[in-house]
């Protein structure tokens, strides 16, 4: 198997280095940035399978350069933020990223939420769908077995992570789902995790297939109306 290839954009050289290391014992192939500017034309020339992108780097920051790489690709993204700010964390989410850490962390929890992250990119099977047949729900229709998604016949670009929520939420239509049911399927967090991702990953997939197609249900979760 080839070995993964890891952008990593981070402007402290102590952490850059310490983490590159530690990226590398547990086998993957990184490239390290000082800054935004350098980390997106790394990115543009290598092509990496994930990016790990600093908030705060100069030059360009890092939400900025998300924004900048998932305009050209799905690849996965993890931000990390020296807070945990709702500002910083939002932001990041909102520009892509699939998931953020927070400084100072654990290598160990790193390196757990980067596997999480290239799983849910690498999968090709669906989540619970009926032997791949196609779902519609209204002007949306839903390819298992082919991992696409139109509205009204026109594909949408959905991250990985964005496919994989609403595949989560078509195979139990009317049925709500749990903030912490949805970071545990979809995320493949096996501990507890920081629910506003999942919130902000609904509000930018209601963009997409529609701002009414997906409820809220106070105190419980989400649902997908049938």
């Amino acid at each position: 198997m080839a070995t993964t290839h890891v952008l990593f954009v981070e402007d402290d050289d102590v952490i850059r280095e310490a983490t590159t290391l530690a990226l590398q014992r547990d086998g993957f192939h990184v490239t390290a940035a000082p800054d935004g500017l350098t980390g997106l034309a790394a990115f543009r020339g290598r092509r990496p399978d994930l990016a790990l992108l600093d908030v705060m780097v100069p030059g360009m920051d890092g939400v900025s350069l998300c924004r900048s790489i998932r305009d050209e690709s799905t690849v996965p993204v993890i931000m990390l933020s020296a807070r945990a700010d709702a500002i910083d964390v939002v932001l990041g989410l909102e520009a892509g990223a699939d998931d953020y850490v927070t400084k100072p962390f654990d290598t160990a929890v790193l390196v757990a939420r980067i596997r999480a992250v290239l799983r849910r990119f690498r999968a090709t099977a669906p989540l619970d769908a009926d032997d791949g047949a196609l779902l519609s729900f209204g002007d949306i229709a839903i390819d298992p077995g082919g991992l696409e998604v139109t509205r009204d016949g026109r594909r949408l670009a959905l991250t990985p992570t964005e496919l994989r929520l609403l595949l989560e939420f078509a195979g139990a239509p009317g049925t709500v789902l749990s903030r912490d049911r949805l970071l545990e399927r979809v995320w493949d967090y096996e501990w507890g995790g920081d629910t506003r991702v999942v919130d902000v990953h609904v509000q930018r997939l209601r963009t997409k297939i529609g701002p009414d197609r997906i409820e809220t249900v106070r105190g419980f979760g989400y649902k997908l109306r049938a």
